[in-house]
């Protein structure tokens, strides 16, 4: 079984795992209702359409 030559010091290994704590934005898609940024495959927060139809009420 393969076995270190060298010890791993601490910043190399934190970084490690620290590259999964990033936290991406959302992916932004625009609306074909209204024209306003929103995510993708969810309701428009704006206009409240989805798929081409008013799929909830939005004051």
């Amino acid at each position: 079984m393969a076995v270190p030559k060298k010890k791993t010091s601490k910043a190399k290994g934190r970084s490690r795992r620290a590259a999964n704590w990033r936290l991406d934005p959302p992916p932004r898609s625009i609306c074909p209702h209204c024209h306003q940024a929103k995510v993708p495959h969810v309701v428009c927060p704006n206009c409240g359409w989805y798929k081409g139809r008013q799929a909830v009420e939005v004051d």
